[in-house]
């Protein structure tokens, strides 16, 4: 679902200007071209919990009009966010292949939603974003390996059930929303410029931590067992909050994770950590 003109111009201005030196910010140092960079790599540029260590970004991240339509959409009283990231697809950068979001998260409850944000006008040519309608309701909770493989077969799988996707041209200051369970998708970027965006991933207040997949920062950090509600400073409350509340900073993860706050190419030793 496309929530038009929810930013207003200025704040897509401000917010975009933000969000930019964030992802240079995390960046610097990496020589590498498209063609050197990894399969998934190539799909888009990746800056994670940009909220946590980018003062600028934590106002968009926890803008009260996008949390409260995430709510709304949600048809809950309140949601935490789960993590934010930008998504940078370069010039030239190939296809964001199928995929559900919540397979990769060890969230047990189905109500998860992300908000993806663009931060200048992004058409099909750019890399807009493709859904799979109606695809949250299919009953598929399916891991698709984007790192290394291509994802769903949209044509001759059975996940998507033959339903083609939709491509969601969007204005800068639109929002687009899209369920945890929606198969989706973006094009190649053949526009000649960055394809800008942020987004944040929101999930209802009082979910549990699932067994699998094993492995999340976002529970990893603060220790949260298997069952236990997903509430901590690594997950904040994002609606309801006062007008101008905006949550404090955490500690940096330990160890340092490629792509997460406190990480630098300096520290090219550190492993990955890929999180759509």
């Amino acid at each position: 679902m496309v929530v038009p003109g929810l930013l207003g111009a200025d704040e897509v201005e401000r917010f975009g200007a933000a969000v930019d030196a964030a992802v240079t910010e995390r960046t610097a140092g990496d020589q590498r071209t498209l063609a050197e960079k990894t399969r998934y790599e190539q799909s888009f540029q990746q800056c994670l919990n940009l909220w946590e260590d980018c003062a600028a970004v934590r106002p968009l991240t926890f803008h009260p009009a996008i949390a409260a339509a995430a709510a709304e959409l949600l048809g809950v009283d309140a949601v935490r966010l789960w993590h934010d990231q930008a998504l940078y697809k370069e010039s030239g950068g190939r296809r964001t292949d199928p995929h559900q979001d919540q397979p990769y998260w060890p969230i047990t409850e189905v109500a998860t939603i992300t908000a993806w944000i663009p931060l200048m006008d992004v058409p099909e040519s750019a890399g807009a974003m493709g859904y799979v309608p109606g695809s949250h309701r299919f009953g598929v909770r399916q891991f698709a390996d984007i790192f290394r493989g291509e994802g769903f077969d949209l044509a001759a799988g059975p996940e998507a059930q033959g339903v083609p996707p939709v491509f969601a041209p969007v204005r800068a200051g639109d929002v687009a929303f899209h369920h945890g369970l929606t198969i989706h998708l973006a094009g190649a970027n053949d526009s000649g410029v960055t394809r800008r965006a942020h987004t944040a991933i929101f999930f209802a207040d009082g979910c549990t931590r699932a067994e699998r997949p094993r492995r999340h920062p976002s529970v990893d950090r603060p220790g949260i067992p298997v069952g236990d509600p997903i509430a901590s400073a690594f997950t904040p409350l994002a609606h309801p909050r006062p007008a101008g509340d905006l949550p404090a900073t955490p500690p940096p993860p330990e160890p340092r994770m490629r792509g997460w706050p406190g990480w630098t190419w300096e520290d090219g030793a550190a492993p990955p950590i890929q999180r759509p």
